[in-house]
C-alpha cells in the first residue's frame, strides 16, 4: 500500500515537473524588460490652441526566452512590466531569433570579444536548456514504461533522468541570474545607450514567468527522481 502511495506522488511530482520544465522552455518571458528616454519622452498636445505637455512616454518593451527575444513600442505613462505584460500588449511585434543575439547591441559590436564571449556563454546556457528537457522526457518515458513491469532498474533509472533534468535546470537558471545581475552585459549596453542615443536613458528589467517556472520544475524534478530512486530499492529489496 505504501509503495503505492509513493509511485502515485513520484508520478504526480514527475508529471508536474515535466509541465513547468516545458512552460519555462517553451515561452519567451524569462525576461521583462522597458526602455525610456526622459529627455525625448514627453508628448505635447495642442488642445484648442494650448500647448499641454502629457506625462505618455515612448516606452519599447522587451520580452526574451529560448527561441525568441520580441520588441515593441507604446505610449504609456506608466512602465509597470507586469501590469503591461498582462492588459495592454500590443499584438504587433519584432521578433529576433534569442541564441543568436546574446545581448541587443547594434551590428558594429558582433565581432568584439565580448560579444564573442556572450556567444559562447549564451551557448552553454541553450545546450544546458536542451539536456534538460530532454532528460525529463526521457525520465517519463521510462517511467511509463516501468510501470507495467514494475522494473526496480526501470524506476532507477526514470528517477536519475530526472535528478539530471533537475540539475541541468539549476544550471540553467543560475547561469541566467548570472547573465544579467552579475556579469557586465547589462551595463555595457546601457553605457552604449547613454553615450551614443540618450543621456537620460533608463532600463528596468524584472524576470518573468518562464524564469520562475524554471525553479519550481527544478524542485519537482529533484523530489520525483528521489521518489523514483527510492521505490526502484524498494522493489529491488521486495523481489529479492
Amino acid at each position: 500500500m505504501k509503495l503505492h502511495v509513493a509511485i502515485f506522488f513520484a508520478g504526480l511530482f514527475g508529471a508536474l515537473a515535466t509541465l513547468f520544465i516545458f512552460l519555462s522552455f517553451g515561452t519567451d518571458y524569462w525576461l521583462l524588460a522597458s526602455e525610456t528616454c526622459n529627455s525625448h519622452g514627453l508628448v505635447t498636445l495642442q488642445q484648442g490652441g494650448v500647448s499641454e505637455v502629457s506625462e505618455d512616454q515612448n516606452i519599447t518593451f522587451h520580452h526574451e526566452g529560448f527561441f525568441w527575444r520580441c520588441s515593441f513600442n507604446e505610449i504609456m505613462n506608466d512602465d509597470d512590466l507586469w501590469k503591461f505584460w498582462f492588459e495592454n500588449q500590443p499584438h504587433a511585434r519584432e521578433c529576433k531569433p534569442a541564441y543568436l543575439l546574446p545581448f541587443p547591441f547594434p551590428d558594429q559590436f558582433y565581432n568584439t570579444t565580448s560579444y564573442q564571449t556572450a556567444i559562447i556563454y549564451r551557448g552553454f546556457w541553450s545546450v544546458s536548456m536542451l539536456l534538460g528537457v530532454a532528460a525529463v522526457v526521457a525520465g517519463g518515458f521510462i517511467i511509463i514504461c516501468a510501470a507495467p513491469f514494475a522494473s526496480h532498474r526501470l524506476y532507477k533509472a526514470g528517477g536519475g533522468f530526472y535528478l539530471i533534468s533537475g540539475f541541468f535546470l539549476l544550471v540553467v537558471t543560475v547561469m541566467y541570474v548570472l547573465w544579467l545581475d552579475v556579469l557586465d552585459v547589462i551595463s555595457l549596453y546601457k553605457e552604449y545607450q547613454k553615450s551614443n542615443k540618450c543621456p537620460d536613458f533608463e532600463l528596468n528589467m524584472t524576470y518573468g514567468l518562464s524564469f520562475m517556472f524554471a525553479p519550481v520544475g527544478v524542485f519537482f524534478c529533484l523530489l520525483s527522481g528521489l521518489l523514483f530512486l527510492v521505490i526502484g530499492r524498494s522493489v529491488q529489496n521486495h523481489c529479492n
